[in-house]
C-alpha cells in the first residue's frame, strides 16, 4: 500500500516539543525499566500496548476452537449419515462408530453447541474484541502515557486468562464440558444429575465465567478512569475520536451489567452445592420428585438477559467505533454527524437496559408487560440507524482507499444493516411467536452481533496492526480474506432464514425423523460447505496475521494513512509510556479531512486565525 506523508514528520515533533505537556514520565521511570526483561514486558507486562497484544492473540486462539466446534457440529446437521470416523483421533468416545460408521454422540452435539457459543460471545467477541482495542487506543488516542492503572490493567488480562485455562480444561473431561447451552439456563444447569455435561463440565463452566467477570470489571473501571481524568491538555470529550466513545460507553455496561450476571452465578452454585432452591420448583428426576419447591427457573432468565442484552451492544459498539474510524480515515471525509454518532452511542447505551425482556416473550411473561419492552426494542433501533446513514454519508462522495481495513468496515455496514433489520421481526412480541426458537433467530443474532462484530474486529486489526507492530499485513491475503469472508457468511446464514420462517427448531441434533424437516437436507448441505470454506479463509486470516508480525512490509512513517488523532504521533517502535519526551497537546476534533484544502488536518495543528473547530460544526 503506499504511505501518506503530507505534513513533515519532524515539524510535528518540534510542535510537540514546543506545545507538548512535560509531565516528567521518563524522570520517574528511570528511562523505561519497564522493557528490562523478557518475562516483565511480555509476559507479566504493564504497558497497555502489551496487554492488548495479549488479549487479540489469546482471542484468535478461542476463535479458532470456537470456530473448529461449530465445523463439527454442522458436519453433523449438513451430513448426518455421514462417516466421521476419521476425527475420532481427536474426539475420542464421542464418535461413536457402529457397523464401521461414525457418528457424532447426541451429548457432544450439546456440548460443542454450548461452547461454541460461550466461547464466541464472551472470550472472542468481548474480551478479544474490546479487551485488545480498548486497551491499545485509549491511551494512545486520548493522550495518556498508559491505563490509570497498569497494574489492574495487567490482573485483568491475567483474570481472562485463568478463565480460559479452566474453560479449556473443561473440554477434556471424561463427561464432556457443560452442553445445556451458552446461556445456562437451569434446571440443566442447577441440577448436577441432569445431563453428562451438568456435573463438573458445569461446575468449571460457572468458575470459568466468574473470573471472566473479575477480568471485565477490572478492565471497565480502568477504561472509564483513564477516559475521564487522563486525557491530554486541550482533549475535551467533544474532541475525541469515536472509538474512545464507544469503548467509554460499553466499560459502563460491562460495569452496569455483568454483577448482574455473577449474582445468578452464585445462585446457581448455591443451587447446586448447597441445598437452595433459587431457580429449582417441583422438579421430578427419574421419576422422584426433587425435595426443593419455591423457586423459579424464569429469575434465571431476567438476571442473564439483564446482562444478555447490554452484552450484545458491549460487543458491537467498540466495532461500531472501530468502523467509524476507519471508514473516516479511508474515504478522507470528516464522520458525518460526529456529535449525532456520540448521542447515538450514548442512546443505544441507555436503552440497552430496557429492552431485555424480549428474550423472553416465550418464556410466560405477561403479554402487557411484553409491550413495553417490544415498544423499547423498536425505538432502540432509531440510534441504530442514525449510525448506518451517517455511515453511508460519509462514504458518499468520497476519495474512498479500498484496502482491507476499509473493506471490512464496509462490510460491517453490510452485515449491520442485513442482520439488524431480522431484528425488527424478532422485537415483535407476535412474530416471535412463530419465529421464536427457530433458525431465524440464529441467522438474525449470528449475522448483527456475530459476523458484524468480526467484520469490525478485522477492520481494526487491519488498520491498526502497523501501529501494534510496525509492519502490514499482506493486502493481497486480506482482500482474499474479505470477499470469501463476506460472501461465505451471507451463504451461511440467509439460508437460515427460509429454514426459521417455515418453522424448523434450533438446537436439534438431527432432522432425520421429522417428515416437516427432512426437505431441507440440501440447504443444510449447502450451509455447511459454506462454513467450511469460510473456516479456511479464517486460517488464512491467522497465517497472514502472525507471518506479518515478523515478515510484513515494514512501516516507513509514524502516519502511514494520513491520520489525525494521536497513535500517529507516537513513534514507530513505540515504547512504555507512549511518547519519548512531551504529550501531545489537542488543539482540534479527530476528523479534519479534506479542509482548507488539506487532505488532513492532525489533532496537535493549532487552529489558523478565524477558523472555526470542526466539533462545533459536526
Amino acid at each position: 500500500m503506499s504511505e501518506i506523508m503530507i505534513q513533515p514528520q519532524d515539524e510535528l515533533e518540534v510542535l510537540i516539543e514546543e506545545q507538548g505537556f512535560d509531565d516528567h514520565f521518563h524522570e520517574h521511570h528511570h528511562g523505561d525499566k519497564y522493557q528490562s526483561n523478557f518475562i516483565s514486558h511480555y509476559i507479566f507486562s504493564m504497558d497497555h500496548k502489551i496487554i492488548a497484544r495479549q488479549f487479540l492473540m489469546t482471542g484468535i486462539f478461542w476463535a479458532i476452537i470456537g470456530a473448529a466446534m461449530s465445523i463439527i457440529f454442522r458436519l453433523q446437521l449438513g451430513f448426518p449419515e455421514g462417516d466421521l470416523t476419521w476425527i475420532k483421533p481427536m474426539l475420542g468416545k464421542w464418535i461413536v462408530v457402529e457397523n464401521g460408521i461414525g457418528t457424532l454422540s447426541p451429548e457432544f452435539y450439546y456440548s460443542l453447541v454450548t461452547m461454541h457459543g460461550t466461547i464466541l460471545v464472551f472470550f472472542v467477541l468481548t474480551a478479544g474484541l474490546s479487551g485488545t482495542f480498548s486497551n491499545l487506543l485509549i491511551p494512545l488516542q486520548v493522550g495518556a502515557r498508559d491505563m490509570a492503572s497498569p497494574f489492574l490493567n495487567m490482573l485483568s488480562y491475567w483474570f481472562f486468562f485463568l478463565a480460559s485455562v479452566v474453560m479449556f480444561y473443561s473440554l477434556f473431561l471424561s463427561t464432556g464440558p457443560f452442553s445445556g447451552g451458552w446461556t445456562g439456563y437451569p434446571p440443566l444447569s442447577a441440577l448436577p444429575q441432569a445431563s453428562t455435561g451438568s456435573g463438573t463440565g458445569m461446575t468449571l463452566w460457572l468458575i470459568s465465567l466468574t473470573l471472566f467477570v473479575v477480568s471485565v470489571l477490572l478492565g471497565g473501571i480502568n477504561y472509564i478512569t483513564t477516559v475521564l481524568n487522563l486525557r491530554t491538555k486541550g482533549m475535551n470529550m467533544w474532541r475525541m475520536p469515536l472509538p474512545i466513545w464507544a469503548f467509554f460507553v460499553t466499560a459502563v455496561l460491562g460495569l452496569l451489567s455483568f454483577p448482574v450476571l455473577a449474582s445468578g452465578f452464585f445462585m446457581l452454585m448455591f443451587d447446586r452445592g448447597l441445598g437452595t432452591s433459587f431457580f429449582l420448583s417441583e422438579i421430578f428426576i427419574e421419576g422422584q420428585a426433587l425435595d426443593r419447591v419455591g423457586g423459579s427457573p424464569i429469575l434465571f432468565q431476567h438476571l442473564f438477559w439483564f446482562l444478555g442484552h447490554p452484552e450484545v451492544y458491549i460487543i458491537i459498539l467498540p466495532a461500531m467505533g472501530i468502523v467509524s474510524e476507519v471508514l473516516s480515515v479511508h474515504a478522507r471525509k470528516p464522520i458525518f454527524g460526529y456529535q449525532a454518532m456520540v448521542l447515538s452511542i450514548l442512546a443505544i447505551g441507555f436503552l440497552s437496559f430496557i429492552v431485555w425482556a424480549h428474550h423472553m416473550f416465550m418464556a410466560g411473561v405477561n403479554p402487557f408487560l411484553s409491550n413495553f419492552f417490544v415498544v423499547f426494542t423498536l425505538i432502540i433501533a432509531v440510534p441504530s440507524a442514525v449510525k448506518v446513514f451517517n455511515w453511508i454519508t460519509t462514504l458518499y462522495g468520497g476519495n474512498i482507499r479500498f484496502n482491507s481495513g476499509m473493506l471490512f468496515a464496509i462490510g460491517f455496514v453490510s452485515m449491520f444493516i442485513s442482520g439488524g433489520l431480522t431484528g425488527i421481526f424478532l422485537g415483535n412480541s407476535a412474530i416471535d411467536i412463530q419465529m421464536h426458537d427457530t433458525y431465524f433467530v440464529v441467522a438474525h443474532f449470528h449475522i448483527v452481533m456475530g459476523i458484524a462484530a468480526f467484520f469490525g474486529m478485522f477492520a481494526g486489526v487491519y488498520h491498526w496492526f502497523p501501529k501494534m507492530f510496525a509492519r502490514f499485513m499482506n493486502e493481497t491475503l486480506g482482500k482474499i480474506h474479505f470477499w470469501v469472508t463476506l460472501i461465505g457468511a451471507y451463504a451461511i446464514f440467509w439460508p437460515m432464514h427460509y429454514l426459521g420462517m417455515a418453522g424448523v427448531p434450533r438446537r436439534y441434533y438431527s432432522f432425520d425423523t421429522f417428515d416437516a424437516f427432512r426437505h431441507f437436507g440440501p440447504m443444510n448441505q449447502f450451509i455447511t460447505i459454506a462454513a467450511i470454506v469460510v473456516f479456511g479463509a479464517q486460517l488464512l486470516f491467522v497465517i497472514n496475521f502472525f507471518y506479518s508480525i515478523w515478515k510484513g512490509k515494514k512501516m516507513k512513517t509514524k502516519n502511514p494513512y494520513g491520520s489525525n488523532t494521536l497513535e500517529w504521533t507516537t513513534p514507530i517502535e513505540t515504547g512504555h509510556g507512549n511518547w519519548p519526551g512531551k504529550i501531545p497537546v489537542v488543539h482540534r476534533w479527530a476528523y479534519d479531512y479534506g479542509k482548507d484544502g488539506k487532505e488532513f488536518i492532525p489533532q496537535i495543528i493549532p487552529l489558523e486565525e478565524g477558523e472555526v473547530a470542526g466539533e462545533d460544526i459536526h
